[in-house]
């Protein structure tokens, strides 16, 4: 704990784990900010609603360490770090929005379809003469 509020230059409130974590060594103060997925005690309304949205974005990161090369970051420091991250939402963002153009031009080429045979039926349907 002392090397996470080094790292990032702000004192710890708290820390959210899974299920697996099994406990830490750390000195006095931080024993109470440890909050683990599944605990009842101890556990605020926000703190629960906190999990939850854990909870929601696990299986996003996930995703991001199966699907666009999370798991193992080949670029180097800090930069890299910031980089792979940035390029793997990127992906991840790309891949949404084009799923979203797809289902859109779909609609659209059924909306056409559908337009298509309304005037095929009134031209059929007209008086021939």
């Amino acid at each position: 704990m002392p090397e996470i509020e080094r790292l990032v230059g702000a004192p710890v409130q708290r820390v959210l784990t899974d299920a697996g974590y099994r406990g830490h060594k750390l000195p006095n103060p931080w024993k109470f900010k440890v909050f683990v997925d599944g605990q009842k005690r101890r556990v605020s309304k926000a703190i629960r609603r906190l999990m939850k949205r854990r909870a929601a974005v696990e299986p996003v990161i996930v995703h991001l360490k199966a699907e666009h090369r999370m798991g193992r970051n080949y670029l180097a420091h800090r930069m890299g770090d910031a980089i792979n991250a940035i390029l793997a939402a990127v992906g991840y963002n790309f891949r949404l929005l084009r799923r979203f153009i797809a289902q859109l031009l779909l609609r659209l080429i059924q909306v056409w379809l559908f337009r298509f045979a309304q005037r095929r039926q009134t031209i059929s349907a007209a008086p021939q003469g």
